[in-house]
């Protein structure tokens, strides 16, 4: 069981399987600008200069055990942040980071990215990310992290790859009483396994932890403002920084914005309808009717559920493997092509290029191992999330759920219940606050095509920033995100604001051709 649409940038999906790399804490090229002895608020207690005053030991990356190092470009340090951010002298844990320095000589200061999930590893992804943001390099250091929990940061692991893999064949649209107990007992299980493998990180991984993270690497980095570029997730993760430190805010990006007026329940009806609205549009690009290709893939799926399908592997898909199968090509246009073949071969009863893509999107290899940003962003989710439905709850929200769309709405639907079921650690809030009243703008970015974050949210965000904070964009395009995916008046906005400072007119549209 699992959230199976997550905020995460796929336009960097390529990014994922570039070099990662491990921190240092031996000798290695120093910083001049690192460091800051000033003391500073957390906006609960001071930090010591133990923390705000920190060198980093930039060293070249190293290869891991999954890939190459990045190049020589790239280097990795390991920044050291409380484990408790309300006893910031206690004890630590290591943050990887990862950075290119500017090529350029009229450098503005670092630009820091958060790829989404939550979960994204910012040290394998900024490299394969950085081609599309070429420009912005020319004046900024390009700056990424595993946030804690994630990746080389802490990174959790809840279950193993057999357990994993055993998981896929649990129904998560259950249809009988026998099935709705071993999808809670799943949930359940898992909620253990992540009691027992995280231990007390478990209650110190949410995003407000993280956006406090950000403001120590923006002092350690020797920034006097953030330079941010968030994407999908990390639009939240932008916000909720900003409410917490306005006044630090230079300039950032929010692009495929989380909606942050959205509850649990609500962030699920939103991406069934993203889903269904891409749905929609793809089966209108191939010439069907969108009401009659959307039953024809419900039926598919039905069908599976009961007689899941023989693949090449000898794996059987089943009804939650096609559904993944089937969201993944949905993030970007040009996959659209590759979703059509896997359903016309389903058709024929033969699941082996549906698995092929949910293995994509669930980090499978041809070995078996499974990556874990899903397990990350179950746990960082979980703490965020205090909505917590039960199943009573969630069997009258279904039919709902349903009404919205009859492919991805039961999926999404019961997730809700499943998701954080029996989950050890309170949530922390409903909604996140992201009000950032005196901050200076911040520039909001939807796509009117957005499967996994529907562009509305970035209205919404733009106003829960606040008047004057808050400057929306919106492109009508396709696929998950704006920036970098073909849009010249996007892509010319955003490096003007960010090179140059310049702000958009409140509410600028870029066509879909522009």
């Amino acid at each position: 069981m699992r959230r199976f649409v997550r905020w995460a940038a796929m336009t960097a999906a390529a990014a994922l399987l570039a070099a990662g790399c491990s921190g240092s804490s031996g000798g290695g090229e120093g910083d001049e600008r690192s460091g800051s002895a000033r003391p500073t608020t957390t906006g609960a207690k001071a930090l010591p200069a133990a923390l705000t005053s920190q060198k980093l030991d930039w060293v070249r990356c190293k290869a891991t055990a999954d890939s190459s190092p990045p190049g020589r470009d790239w280097q990795c340090a390991t920044l050291k942040a409380p484990l408790d951010w309300s006893k910031p002298g206690g004890e630590t844990i290591d943050l990887a980071l990862i950075r290119s320095k500017a090529r350029g000589g009229d450098r503005i200061g670092s630009l820091l990215f958060n790829f989404g999930g939550p979960g994204a590893s910012g040290v394998a992804g900024m490299p394969g990310y950085a081609a599309t943001v070429s420009l912005l390099r020319e004046r900024y250091d390009l700056v990424s992290w595993d946030p804690r929990g994630v990746g080389a940061s802490e990174g959790v692991r809840c279950r193993g790859d057999m357990e994993t893999q055993a998981a896929e064949a649990v129904d998560a649209t259950p249809d009988t009483p026998a099935e709705e107990r071993a999808y809670l007992r799943d949930a359940t299980d898992f909620a253990q396994g992540c009691e027992k493998g995280v231990g007390r990180l478990l209650a110190h991984v949410s995003t407000t932890d993280t956006a406090r993270d950000m403001d120590l690497m923006r002092q350690v980095l020797g920034d006097t403002e953030l330079h941010y570029f968030g994407i999908s997730y990390g639009t939240q993760l932008g916000g909720v920084y900003a409410h917490l430190f306005p006044e630090k805010v230079g300039r950032l990006v929010l692009d495929a914005v989380v909606d942050p007026t959205a509850d649990l329940v609500d962030h699920r009806k939103n991406q069934a309808r993203g889903f269904q609205r891409a749905l929609d549009n793809y089966l209108e690009s191939t010439g069907q009717g969108p009401e009659k290709g959307t039953r024809k893939i419900a039926d598919l799926l039905e069908r599976i559920d009961a007689d899941p399908l023989d693949t090449y592997s000898g794996r059987k898909l089943t009804q939650v493997l096609a559904f993944t199968g089937i969201v993944l090509p949905l993030y970007r246009q040009d996959s659209w092509p590759s979703l059509t073949s896997a359903l016309d071969t389903a058709e024929q009863g033969d699941g082996s290029e549906l698995l092929a893509l949910a293995d994509g999107y669930n980090e499978r290899d041809a070995s078996g191992r499974y990556g874990l940003l899903t397990q990350s962003q179950r746990v960082i989710s979980c703490l965020d999330d205090k909505q917590r439905p039960t199943l009573a709850e969630t069997k009258k929200l279904v039919p709902e759920f349903e009404r919205i769309s009859p492919v991805f709405g039961p999926f999404l639907g019961w997730d809700a219940a499943g998701w954080c079921h029996d989950w050890p650690v309170p949530g922390q809030y409903a909604t996140p606050e992201v009000s950032a009243p005196g901050a200076a703008p911040v520039l909001v970015i939807g796509n009117t095509g957005d499967p996994a974050t529907p562009y509305e949210g970035a209205r919404r965000m733009a106003d829960e920033l606040g008047k004057g904070v808050g400057v929306e964009l919106t492109w009508k395009g396709e696929g998950h995100g704006a920036y970098g995916n073909g849009s010249d008046c996007v892509n010319s906005t955003v490096n003007a604001y960010l090179l140059k400072g310049t702000v958009p007119k409140d509410g600028k549209v870029c066509g879909r051709r522009q």
